[in-house]
């Protein structure tokens, strides 16, 4: 996986981004709800490895609330599953080992872990502000809280 810019408010290790223009966090948004109707996924680059672990998160954010779910809430439910424990490449409940190349020692292991939680952070910070209209859910967000890309879930 690449460390690529991101503008962010969290502590973290991914280089970060002068605020012009999209990052891969806005990217994963935005091309959320027609990515995850794909059942395959050519990998062109290691972007699109952090673009996959992304969609797949969105996915599980959006599972993970309900719709009588105020804004305030889904941030604090949003920010507990992001700060939550979770698998990276190699560890057995990783679902994507096949595509991800595992850290080879454990200096590089936080450093995975540390970036892919500034990445979960930041993603449920800016999805509850996308995906909340007028203090509602969205429906046109939560029609695809059931579709699972390439049929894995984190």
């Amino acid at each position: 996986m690449f460390l690529l810019p991101i503008k962010t408010k969290f502590r973290g290790n991914a280089p970060y981004s002068d605020g012009v223009g999209e990052d891969i966090i806005d990217e994963a948004l935005d091309l959320f709800r027609a990515n995850c109707l794909f059942r395959n996924f050519e990998i062109k680059g290691n972007a699109d490895r952090v673009l996959i672990y992304l969609i797949l998160f969105i996915s599980q954010c959006l599972g993970s609330l309900n719709k009588n779910m105020p804004q305030s809430e889904a941030y604090k439910s949003l920010n507990t599953l992001a700060l939550s424990n979770f698998s990276i490449p190699s560890d057995p409940g990783f679902p994507l080992n096949a595509m991800y190349q595992g850290p080879t020692d454990k200096f590089q292991a936080d450093q995975m872990k540390q970036y892919l939680q500034q990445l979960r952070q930041e993603l449920a910070l800016r999805l509850v502000d996308r995906i909340y209209v007028d203090g509602q859910l969205s429906k046109w967000w939560m029609c695809f809280s059931k579709r699972k890309f390439m049929n894995l879930t984190l």
